[in-house]
């Protein structure tokens, strides 16, 4: 097995990174979907990835390809991902391989019930610290994508076809054995350092020092790390020393996606990290209140918008 062509949905920070990634590094071997307003407008206006202009190929959701494409890269807001799969229709072949790179422990279920989970390998992206303003993304991190297959201890042929590619395309990747423990980990460090970040606007400096949004994080991530002890997957202490390490790599003068979203107006994703803190705490009779006060407080950071 050999992926030879991509197709992406999602430029937002981690589409547009390692799509520029992989356009510069092997030219013609990505297609950016997106609807006909966007990409008159990317046409139009550009768009920028530390300050270079990307070249990219679009199609519309209604075009159809050539032929189907090897890998579909999944990148967009969680609120925008069903519309993503019904979008990416025309791209998926039988022998495609799908990676959902959101944030949270859902999505790969959600395209699954279209696509069947025998294509998707688990996925996140991680360790980036990219800021978009309008359509130019900046970043001193690109990071990297981590991903591996359902089961933990082995790596199958799609895993390894993915990493192939990726090493040719240039883009930093790990495969992981262990990859559904790994996506609750991010999981776990997304609860933090979004939801305190966006509540308090503090970047990643904010959260990098010892002081009270450092610490109401870390409370964040443990009540996580509770609830992934009652549902099977394990984390441990040490796992939030392992965030903690990847945090401090950060540009202190970077923002969360989060951040970025509640300075903008925008709808954030609150429900895929303190909303399933709280459906699965309800679930296991546990009490998180450091998520219910994250919950409560960035419902009404959106409610007062355009006040």
């Amino acid at each position: 097995m050999r992926i030879e062509n991509a197709a992406l949905i999602g430029l937002g920070a981690i589409g547009l990174t390692f799509g520029n990634q992989i356009q510069k590094n092997l030219p013609g071997s990505l297609t950016v979907i997106a609807d006909a307003g966007r990409i008159e407008r990317y046409t139009r206006e550009g768009v920028y990835c530390n300050g270079e202009p990307c070249a990219f190929r679009y199609m519309t959701p209604e075009e159809k390809p050539e032929r189907p494409a090897d890998l579909v890269l999944i990148a967009v807001k969680f609120g925008a991902l069903e519309e993503a799969v019904r979008a990416i229709s025309r791209h998926v072949g039988p022998d495609t391989v799908i990676l959902s790179l959101l944030n949270g422990i859902s999505s790969e279920e959600i395209v699954a019930r279209v696509y069947g989970m025998d294509k998707m390998l688990l996925s996140v992206a991680q360790g980036m610290d990219a800021t978009r303003e309008g359509n130019r993304l900046t970043y001193q991190n690109m990071g990297k994508i981590v991903f591996g297959d359902q089961e933990p201890g082995g790596v199958s042929e799609k895993a390894r076809a993915v990493s192939e590619f990726f090493t040719r395309a240039g883009v930093p990747h790990e495969v992981s054995r262990e990859m559904r423990r790994h996506l609750w980990s991010k999981f776990m460090m997304n609860v933090g350092i979004n939801q305190v970040t966006a509540v308090y606007r503090c970047g990643y400096g904010g959260v990098q020092e010892g002081g009270p949004y450092r610490q109401e994080m870390i409370d964040a991530m443990r009540e996580v790390l509770r609830l992934s002890e009652l549902e099977g997957t394990g984390l441990r202490e040490s796992d939030i020393g392992y965030w903690m390490d990847v945090i401090q790599t950060l540009s202190p003068e970077g923002k969360t996606s989060m951040q970025q979203d509640v300075e903008a107006g925008r709808p954030t994703e609150v429900e895929l990290f303190a909303g399933t803190v709280l459906r699965l705490a309800e679930k296991h009779g546990l009490d998180v209140p450091v998520n219910r006060a994250l919950y409560r407080k960035i419902r009404e950071i959106e409610a007062s918008y355009g006040k």
